[in-house]
This record gives structure tokens, sequence and C-alpha cells, in this order.
């Protein structure tokens, strides 16, 4: 199995902007932690970030016959970009959205 994580705007600043509210952990502890969950569970992982929803809308469009699943964090995108959704759409495959 494959999953694709992809990581929406300002995620890549964790560790650094809001601890107060975002805590200390950055974004590569957080996929140190994943990949060591695939890892443990013989799941195979890749990961990709971006600040940009059309480089977003790509990495999803491109996880089409390259992926068994999809976990997205679209961070602020979350509640507006159709975009996104209508890609999420289109690849027909499972999807978990985190925040």
């Amino acid at each position: 199995m494959k999953i694709a994580v992809i990581q929406g705007p300002n995620l890549n600043m964790l560790g650094i902007r809001e601890q107060h509210i975002y805590g200390g952990i950055t974004l590569e502890q957080i996929h140190s932690q994943l990949q060591n969950a695939a890892d443990q569970n013989g799941i195979e992982i890749e990961f990709f970030q971006s600040n940009f929803e059309g480089e977003i809308v790509d990495r999803v469009q491109e996880c089409l016959g390259t992926v068994d699943g999809i976990m997205i964090n679209p961070a602020a995108y979350s509640h507006t970009s159709i975009a996104i959704k209508d890609a999420l759409a289109t690849v027909n495959m499972p999807v978990v959205e985190v925040h």
C-alpha cells in the first residue's frame, strides 16, 4: 500500500509560528512520526507540502494511478478551495482529511 501525505500552506512553519496555538513540533517531526508508523505497518508513504493551491491540485491529480490513498491537511484551503475539493473528488480514491 502507498499513501500520499499532502500538506497545505504555512505548515512548513510549524514549530516556529504561534507555538502557543500549534505547539513546538515541526512538520519534519510529524513526517518522521508518520514514516515510523508506516514502516511498522509495511506501508509506503510519500510527503508533499506547498503554499500554492495549484501545486496541491497538481499533486492530487498525480496521485491517480500511483497511490492507494491520500492523507491531506489543506490547512488554510480547508474551507475555501473548491479546486482542491474537485481534484480530490476526481481521483476517486480513499482520502482522509486531517488538521
